[in-house]
């Protein structure tokens, strides 16, 4: 077995990096939720100015990468790779905006897993002593996720009860080698998990597998239990995945009880008529880079698993009559 590698997905930092710099920014439907005390720029206008929603996402991603930066003393020269990922196609918000930083740029697709996909392989590639410090970023915007995935908002088209809404924010972190914050000591990578749920109006369902595969699959790597962590962070479920997820880990033998939240399920506030709940890259990225570094700084939390899940399909897989695949990646965020 590979040095650093714990049982069969698991990886343990030896040099684990710290979250050095963190920025959020959201819309204005987020800016209302159960994080808006916990996002750091909060938008009035969700176009931010600009024609269409992708710019706009474009816009905010830019703005949380400059923001994380902000927080620490390094600059964009300083970053060895900068790792984002988003929903759209060709992740062109990841790859406008790294044309705009012009820092080496490691395009990646984990669907709403992306930034604890993009986190834990910036741990890795700086734990390999193979960069000093990494810029992680990610984004989602409503408006543009339902004009490529459903259609335009114009259109009004009625949402199911069973849909989750796309956040509208961005958010970024700044990995280092050196400096303070928070660490991430271990990633668990995981498998595409597929139970044949062929529709998009429940995203949840299909994704709840995959988180509990991979929570499974760490616990028995890491020969840890719930009871390890004083939060475990899912996103993004929502509602009905949430409880499906909760269920098949109970089955497994795991009760997760309080410790667990999904960001998901808790980014809005009923009255605002979401649906399922919250979705999109965005989503889990507010809940670890707001909600979990701020409640970290404050010492509420000490070790938190952060597991964040993915959809795994297209508009064209959905009409060819494709299945729905999940994923889910988790990371070690521990403040000791």
């Amino acid at each position: 077995m590979a040095e650093k590698q714990l049982g069969l997905q698991t990886l343990v930092f030896g040099r684990p990096p710290r979250i050095i710099g963190s920025a959020t920014i959201a819309g204005p439907k987020e800016r209302d939720g159960n994080l808006g005390d916990y996002i750091d720029a909060l938008l009035t206008d969700s176009m931010m100015g600009e024609f269409t929603p992708e710019k706009a996402e474009r816009k905010m991603l830019y703005q949380a990468a400059q923001d994380a930066l902000a927080k620490t003393t390094l600059t964009e020269d300083d970053m060895d790779y900068f790792i984002g990922g988003d929903l759209l196609n060709q992740i062109i918000s990841s790859s406008f905006c790294a044309r705009d930083l012009g820092i080496p740029f490691i395009g990646i697709y984990g669907a709403c897993s992306s930034m604890v996909e993009g986190l834990g392989l910036g741990a890795l590639m700086i734990d390999g002593q193979y960069a000093d410090a990494i810029l992680v970023a990610t984004s989602s915007h409503y408006q543009a996720s339902e004009r490529q995935f459903r259609y335009p908002v114009e259109l009004n088209v009625q949402h199911k009860g069973t849909n989750q809404w796309t956040v509208t924010g961005a958010a970024a972190a700044v990995l280092s080698n050196q400096g303070e914050g928070p660490k991430i000591t271990h990633a668990t990578f995981g498998r595409v998990i597929d139970f044949g749920i062929k529709s998009p109006d429940i995203m949840g369902a299909a994704m709840a597998p995959a988180a509990n595969d991979t929570l499974c699959r760490h616990f028995q790597d890491t020969n840890s239990s719930p009871g390890d962590y004083d939060l475990i962070l899912t996103g993004d479920l929502g509602n009905m995945g949430q409880q499906l997820f909760v269920d098949l880990a109970k089955e497994a033998g795991y009760t997760l009880g309080t410790k667990h939240k999904d960001v998901g399920a808790s980014i809005y506030k009923p009255h605002q008529r979401t649906g399922a709940g919250g979705s999109g890259c965005a989503c889990v990225a507010l809940g670890i880079m707001g909600y979990v570094i701020k409640e970290m700084c404050q010492g509420r939390y000490r070790r938190v698993l952060a597991l964040a899940t993915g959809a795994l399909f297209s508009p064209l897989s959905y009409q060819q009559g494709e299945s729905i695949g999940g994923i889910a990646h988790a990371v070690v965020i521990d403040n000791n």
